[in-house]
């Protein structure tokens, strides 16, 4: 579950080099990233992204087409250097929510008139994201409920990623190891 004060960004098409401008790509450590994040949006006095109230949000409210543009993992790690867990739109670039998915993040599609709704609650109050019940709620009885794939809801309630996935599968690996070694043993 992911409760708390939501970015209300709402803009549609924001591309990954909006996400993270490439010339922060250079570094291959995903810590430092959330600095760079949204800069040219950070540019424009007023934003979201600057402003105290929104500080250390775990939600971004998004538009339709978010994550769109090259297929980026920085952009990931930049949101999750920010602190952001959760992001909610109608709608996704596939490469965009894959990565995210990888990276621990949960991307939520509802109907543009659901986000409307957040984007108006998020200005004032907090949302929740109840990735257990896959339920988005507000403190004014608003719920809306979306869909996600079994496997990735279930990673991501676990905290698995890929490494997590096979290290979670250890004792298996080791049983067919030794018995590849003693039924073949010039390998």
């Amino acid at each position: 579950m992911v409760s708390g004060r939501a970015y209300p960004l709402g803009r549609a098409n924001v591309d990954t080099d909006v996400i993270i401008p490439a010339h922060y790509l250079k570094t291959i450590t995903r810590s430092g990233l959330g600095k760079g994040a949204f800069e040219t949006v950070r540019a424009q006095p007023g934003n979201v992204f600057d402003d105290p109230e929104y500080a250390g949000a775990p939600i971004l409210l998004a538009g339709d087409n978010f994550g769109c543009g090259s297929s980026r993992e920085h952009a990931a790690w930049a949101l999750n250097d920010m602190g952001i867990k959760a992001v909610v739109a109608p709608s996704f670039s596939d490469i965009f929510s894959g990565i995210a998915f990888k990276n621990g993040i949960i991307t939520v599609l509802l109907p543009q008139e659901a986000v409307d709704r957040l984007l108006e609650v998020a200005k004032t109050h907090p949302i929740t994201v109840d990735l257990e019940n896959q339920c988005v709620t507000t403190p004014f009885q608003d719920r809306f409920p979306f869909k996600i794939d079994p496997f990735r809801r279930d990673c991501l309630m676990q905290g698995l990623d890929e490494v997590g996935l096979t290290l979670a599968r250890d004792a298996a690996i080791a049983r067919f190891e030794k018995g590849m070694a003693e039924a073949r043993p010039w390998l």
